[in-house]
């Protein structure tokens, strides 16, 4: 029998959060970050894994970063900090029966702590790639990583929520999978 916070990819969902062309600039690192969202949201359609994405405040923020946008579903504006303050969210996870969320974006003491911070409230156990999660400056994004760790948040990376869902070698897409593992590893190279 499993742990039961090893990832199952069958009860999970992806929230990406809020990765906007004018935010992204201010990030330190952010082509990592793009990166690594982008590596998620590709092993998450290999494997059929439901996403959602949000954008604040489109017309102050601008749309989500090209990189990501093609691999993203339609994303609704927000105003509030909490994606979970748009209902469908929550409402569409609960109706895929996803009870496992991997929770992706920017900024991780604003919009993203407030996301997790809800989700969990609502029942959802909460998975954070920490390598997949920024905020401008890292005091604010450490401090966030602790603060939701204690209250229950899962903290991870990217390349490990690949391997918990596919969880084994010889399955079918563990060869696809294995070409975004070595693709990744050359783009973060580059960085």
């Amino acid at each position: 029998m499993p742990h039961p916070t090893l990832l199952d990819r069958k009860r999970s969902g992806v929230l990406v959060v809020d990765v906007q062309e004018k935010l992204i600039r201010l990030i330190p690192n952010n082509q990592c970050l793009v990166n690594n969202i982008r590596f998620l949201l590709q092993v998450a359609q290999l494997l059929q894994i439901p996403v959602q994405a949000t954008e604040q405040y489109p017309k102050g923020l601008g749309p989500t970063v090209s990189e990501l946008a093609e691999l993203l579903p339609t994303r609704p504006e927000k105003l509030d900090f909490s994606c979970c303050a748009l209902p469908q969210i929550v409402a569409s996870f609960r109706q895929q029966d996803c009870r496992q969320i991997v929770v992706l974006g920017i900024e991780t003491h604003v919009c993203v702590l407030q996301t997790v911070l809800d989700l969990l409230t609502e029942g959802f156990q909460v998975h954070l790639p920490v390598d997949a999660v920024a905020s401008r400056f890292a005091v604010d994004h450490e401090t966030a990583l602790r603060r939701l760790e204690r209250l229950g948040a899962i903290l991870t990376t990217v390349e490990t929520v690949g391997f918990e869902w596919l969880r084994r070698a010889g399955s079918p897409e563990f060869k696809s999978f294995s070409q975004l593992v070595q693709q990744r590893a050359a783009t973060l190279a580059q960085t």
